[in-house]
């Protein structure tokens, strides 16, 4: 019984938890539109853009039909989201709450670029470097502010992440907002973006990139390795050759003895 009370005690403190999680510290955060960013050193990068059929018509001026039970053609996802530099990879769809979710996977040959693009118009880029680091600037305006179709609850988020590929030195996510050690996270409400509040995203990398250092730390640790077994392998071969060189002299030793 005690068991049980301590489990029901834990559950109402997680739901509690959840309740107060605003913006989106809850567990069950209601996030309605996503980009996720993962950026290369040379300004390409792979965008995941994540958001309900409501938040994709009113953010982005979207025209797809937001009722539950629409049927909604890839071809239409690719062709608003293709355009100068980027290439659809991926579109996939699922449901919550009565609302229809689009998953679309993009390959983009230059970040700076992006405001160029209709899905990515609210947003200006920059990307240089500046003597041993890399500044990655994006400022995220105004939405579209088309017709969502629905009535919204007043709890929905909207999520900016940036999966950085190496050391940051610098953010402005926030000090609970790096995840992982290279992904930075930055949040606003859904009111907040339909609003056009400005979102200043700022974050600063190293040049070396993570995957190059732990491939160099491979072949190091490998190279290492190598010359430890070479030396162990010589001076075996030292140690048992003088060893075998030793017996043999004894044996003659002995031999000449007996004559």
């Amino acid at each position: 019984m005690r068991l049980c009370a301590r489990v029901a005690s834990l559950v109402l403190v997680l739901v509690a938890a959840a309740a107060c999680g605003g913006s989106g510290s809850g567990f069950f955060a209601q996030y309605e539109y996503e980009e996720d960013t993962y950026l290369s050193l040379d300004g390409t990068a792979t965008i995941y853009v994540n958001g309900s059929v409501p938040a994709l018509n009113a953010l982005r001026g979207a025209t797809f039909d937001p009722r539950p039970g629409a049927v909604l053609e890839k071809g239409a996802i690719t062709a608003f989201f293709n355009g100068p530099g980027i290439r659809v990879t991926r579109v996939t769809f699922s449901r919550r709450n009565d609302r229809n979710y689009v998953h679309v996977r993009m390959d983009v040959d230059d970040v700076r670029r992006l405001h160029e693009t209709r899905p990515f118009a609210w947003s200006t880029y920059s990307f240089n470097r500046d003597a041993n680091l890399m500044y990655y600037r994006q400022t995220v305006g105004a939405a579209a502010r088309g017709s969502a179709g629905i009535q919204w609850a007043g709890d929905e988020i909207v999520a900016f992440r940036i999966h950085v590929p190496s050391k940051v030195p610098y953010h402005n996510a926030g000090a609970d907002n790096l995840r992982r050690g290279n992904i930075l996270v930055w949040e606003q409400s859904l009111a907040e973006r339909l609003a056009g509040t400005p979102l200043e995203i700022d974050a600063r990398m190293e040049t070396q990139s993570i995957l190059y250092r732990t491939l160099a730390l491979f072949g190091i640790t490998i190279v290492v390795v190598a010359v430890m077994f070479a030396v162990i392998l010589w001076w075996v071969i030292r140690v048992k050759g003088r060893q075998a060189l030793a017996s043999g002299q004894a044996g003659l030793v002995g031999r000449a003895g007996k004559r």
